[in-house]
C-alpha cells in the first residue's frame, strides 16, 4: 500500500467510525423512545392514536408535546395523573417521547 493510500485510510477511519457510532446511537434512541412511549399506550394509544376522551399524540408537533410534558412535570399544568407520571422523566426522555409521537401518523 502506498503512503498516500495509507494516509487516506488513516484519515477516513475516524470519520467512518463516527458515522457508525451515530447510527448506533440513533437506533438506540429510537428503541429508547419506543420503550418510553409505551408507557403512554393505555391512555393515548400504542402509537399515540387515542380511543375515547384522551387526546391523541400522533402527529402533534414535538415542541408542543415537550412543552406540555414539562408543564405537567413542573406543576404548571393541572392534571389527574399526568403530573405524577411526567415527574419520572428527564428532559432528554421527554424529548425522545415527543419526537417519537411527532413522527407517528395520526389516525384521523
Amino acid at each position: 500500500m502506498t503512503t498516500t493510500r495509507l494516509l487516506a485510510c488513516a484519515l477516513a477511519l475516524p470519520f467512518s467510525l463516527g458515522i457508525a457510532h451515530a447510527q448506533q446511537t440513533g437506533e438506540a434512541d429510537v428503541r429508547s423512545a419506543r420503550v418510553l412511549a409505551s408507557n403512554c399506550a393505555s391512555c393515548h394509544g400504542t402509537l399515540g392514536n387515542a380511543q375515547g376522551a384522551m387526546p391523541s399524540l400522533a402527529g402533534q408537533q414535538k415542541t408542543y408535546i415537550v412543552e406540555q410534558m414539562r408543564a405537567f412535570r413542573d406543576g404548571k399544568r393541572p392534571a389527574t395523573i399526568m403530573h405524577q407520571l411526567a415527574k419520572g422523566y428527564t428532559d432528554q426522555q421527554i424529548e425522545l417521547i415527543a419526537d417519537f409521537f411527532s413522527r407517528q401518523k395520526p389516525a384521523r
